[in-house]
C-alpha cells in the first residue's frame, strides 16, 4: 500500500477539500476521488460564519475568500410589511472575521481546490465510488474499487482511512451500514440568482415572513441578490422560470421589486437529518454525508468544513503515530456540534412556517421584544458563527493534569481561561523572536500543535531552573520527542522583555504579552498550555508536570522520557 492509499476521500466538495488539505498540511499524503467533472459551478451555499473562516484561515486560504465576498452588516425580519426584528453583524469579539461574509459555494470550492493543488494534492475528477466493502469484527478493514475513465476492470485496493464526504446520498455511509435519522420538510425550496431592481437590500440579508410562505432576499458579492422562497411541496424539481419566480416575488415582496434576469435558478426539497454514528472502524463521516440541514442561517457547509479540519488533523495525528484513540474524539465533538447546528437550522425554518395568525403574532411580538433588549444579537449569532468549540466533554481534552507544590489555588482560579476544551481568548503581544504575529490568535492560525509556555517575570519561582527561557527548553525537547514533532510550534509569552535580548538560536519564539491576560495566570509559577490546531487548550499543567503532561495528551506520546 502506498502513502496516498492510506486515506482515500471521497468527494471533492467544501468539506473533502478541507480534509485533504489539512491532511497535506500536517504532512499525509491522501487520495481524493469525485465523480463529476470539475470543481462546482452552482453557488449552492452562500455564508461563511466566523467559526469556518477561521477554520480556512488555518489552510490559508481566508484572504483569497475574503477579497471575492460581500461582508453582510445584518440581518432583519419583516412581517405584514412591517419591520419586526433585526440582528446586527461585526459586533462578534475577539475572533479576526466579527461578521459573515457572503461567498458563492463555488468560489469557496475553487480557492479549496486551488490550494490544494499548491500542497502538492490532486483530485481525481470523474472517478467513483463503485464497490465498498467494510468487513471486520470492528470494521477495520476496508476494499474499495473505483470506477475510473478508460478503464475496463479498475483492481480493488484497501485504503486504511475511508473518509465519506460525498454528500447526502452518501455511498460510503450506506456502505458502512450507518443510519441516517431524520426527516424531510413537507415543503419545496425554490430559489433564484440574478439581477433585480426596485431597491433590495445591498449589505444585508433579509427575510420577509408571510402566510403563504418566506421570502428570503441576499445580496451577492459583485453586485445581484439570490431570492428564496418556500411552497407546497408539489413532486416538480424543475427550477421556476423568472415569471413564476416574479410572481412569488410580488406575493411576498415589498412593492416595486422586479426581476431582470437569473443565471441560476434551483428547486429542491430540505431534510433535517444527522448520522447515527460518525465514525465505524475505518469509516469516517463529514459534511452533508454526516448532517444536512435546512438552508436557514447558512449552517451547513460551515459545519462541513469544521468537521474537515477536525478530522483532517486528527487523523493526520493518528497515521503520524498518536494513539489512535483520538480518533474517537472525532465523533464525540463534532456530532453535537452538527446538532446543535441542525437544531438552529430548523427553529429557524419552523419560524419561517407558521401560518395561523395567533402563532404569527406571538412570533412577530417575540421578535420585537428580542431585538430591542439585544437578545437576537446576544443568542443567534454566537449560535450561528459556531465560534465556541464547546469541547469540556472531549475525551480529547483530559483536562488539568495532577497539581503539585502550592500552586493549587491558583490553578483553581485560570479555570476560566484555561479550561480544556475551551477556545483560547486572543492576546496582543510583542514578537520578539521566531515569529512576526502581533496576537495569539495570529500565532495559532498556521493550524499547527503549540506548547504555550505562561511566564512572569515577577512571578513565584520565576528565576533559575523556573525561568521562562529554561521551561521554555524543556518545552521544546519535549515536542522534539512527540508524535507531532514537525508539526508543533513553542512559544514562550512573558510579561516583559528580557534583559540583554532574547537567544535567537533558541528552538522556540518568544513574545512579551502586552494585554497581559495570559500571563497573569503564570504569577504563582510558570504554565505550559498544550493548544489544539483548532484553538482550543487540550491541557495544561504547571512546568513540573511536564512528563504528566506528555502522558495526558495523546499527540505528544504517552513515553516520553522525563525532561524535568
Amino acid at each position: 500500500m502506498t502513502q496516498t492509499d492510506t486515506v482515500l476521500i471521497v468527494g471533492a466538495g467544501p468539506t473533502g477539500l478541507t480534509t485533504a488539505c489539512t491532511l497535506l498540511q500536517h504532512g499525509v499524503d491522501c487520495r481524493v476521488i469525485d465523480r463529476r467533472n470539475g470543481p462546482a459551478s452552482e453557488p449552492k451555499a452562500l455564508i461563511l460564519w466566523s467559526g469556518a473562516l477561521e477554520v480556512l484561515r488555518r489552510i490559508d486560504v481566508a484572504d483569497s475568500l475574503e477579497k471575492r465576498s460581500l461582508p453582510l452588516s445584518g440581518a432583519s425580519y419583516w412581517s405584514g410589511g412591517r419591520r419586526t426584528g433585526a440582528v446586527r453583524f461585526g459586533a462578534l469579539a475577539d475572533t479576526a472575521f466579527p461578521r459573515p461574509l457572503c461567498v458563492p459555494q463555488s468560489v469557496t470550492e475553487g480557492v479549496l481546490y486551488d490550494r490544494l493543488l499548491k500542497l502538492g494534492g490532486n483530485v481525481e475528477w470523474n472517478t467513483e465510488l463503485a464497490a465498498v466493502r467494510v468487513t471486520g469484527a470492528t470494521a477495520s478493514h476496508v476494499s474499495v474499487t473505483l470506477s475510473v475513465p478508460g478503464t475496463d476492470s479498475p483492481a480493488p485496493f484497501s485504503p486504511r482511512w475511508l473518509v465519506g464526504a460525498d454528500g447526502t446520498r452518501s455511498t460510503v455511509r450506506a456502505a458502512a451500514g450507518i443510519a441516517f435519522e431524520g426527516s424531510t420538510y413537507a415543503r419545496d425550496f425554490l430559489l433564484g440568482d440574478g439581477v433585480f431592481t426596485g431597491g433590495l437590500p445591498e449589505d444585508e440579508a433579509q427575510y420577509h415572513l408571510t402566510p403563504e410562505g418566506v421570502l428570503v432576499v441576499v445580496p451577492l458579492p459583485g453586485g445581484g441578490h439570490r431570492v428564496f422562497f418556500d411552497r407546497d411541496a408539489t413532486g416538480e424539481v424543475r427550477p421556476l422560470s423568472d415569471e413564476e419566480l416574479q410572481e412569488l416575488l410580488t406575493a411576498r415582496g415589498p412593492k416595486g421589486w422586479k426581476l431582470e434576469s437569473t443565471w441560476w435558478r434551483s428547486t429542491f426539497r430540505v431534510h433535517t437529518k444527522v448520522a447515527a454514528k460518525f465514525r465505524e472502524g475505518s469509516v469516517l463521516l463529514a459534511g452533508d454525508a454526516a448532517h444536512c440541514h435546512s438552508p436557514a442561517g447558512g449552517q451547513g457547509l460551515n459545519t462541513g468544513v469544521q468537521d474537515g479540519f477536525n478530522l483532517g488533523w486528527k487523523l493526520a495525528a493518528v497515521i503520524n503515530g498518536a494513539d489512535p484513540a483520538l480518533l474517537d474524539s472525532y465523533e464525540a465533538e463534532r456530532r453535537p456540534a452538527a446538532l446543535r447546528a441542525l437544531r438552529n437550522s430548523d427553529r429557524q425554518t419552523r419560524l419561517w412556517m407558521l401560518r395561523r395568525g395567533p402563532e404569527r403574532v406571538l412570533r412577530d411580538t417575540l421578535l420585537k421584544v428580542a431585538t430591542a433588549t439585544g437578545a437576537l444579537d446576544r443568542r443567534i449569532v454566537p449560535e450561528l458563527a459556531q465560534l465556541d468549540p464547546g469541547l469540556e466533554s472531549s475525551p480529547a481534552v483530559p483536562g488539568e493534569l495532577p497539581r503539585t507544590g502550592s500552586h493549587g489555588g491558583r490553578r483553581g482560579r485560570s479555570a476560566g481561561l484555561l479550561r480544556p476544551g475551551v477556545r483560547l481568548p486572543d492576546t496582543p503581544w510583542q514578537p520578539l523572536h521566531g515569529t512576526t504575529s502581533a496576537s495569539l490568535h495570529e500565532f495559532l492560525a498556521t493550524g499547527r500543535h503549540t506548547l504555550l509556555v505562561l511566564h512572569s517575570a515577577g512571578g513565584a519561582g520565576a528565576g533559575g531552573p523556573d525561568s521562562g527561557e529554561h521551561i521554555a527548553a524543556q518545552a521544546a525537547e519535549l515536542a522534539a520527542r512527540s508524535t507531532v514533532r514537525a508539526r508543533t510550534d513553542v512559544l514562550l509569552l512573558t510579561d516583559r522583555r528580557p534583559r540583554g535580548g532574547p537567544d535567537a538560536s533558541a528552538p522556540y519564539a518568544r513574545a512579551v504579552d502586552i494585554g497581559r491576560q495570559l500571563t497573569a495566570l503564570a504569577a504563582a509559577g510558570p504554565l505550559v498550555v498544550y493548544v489544539r490546531p483548532d484553538g482550543a487548550v487540550g491541557a495544561w499543567s504547571s512546568h513540573q508536570d511536564l512528563t504528566r503532561l506528555a502522558a495526558g495528551v495523546s499527540v505528544l506520546g504517552a513515553a516520553v522520557e522525563s525532561v524535568a
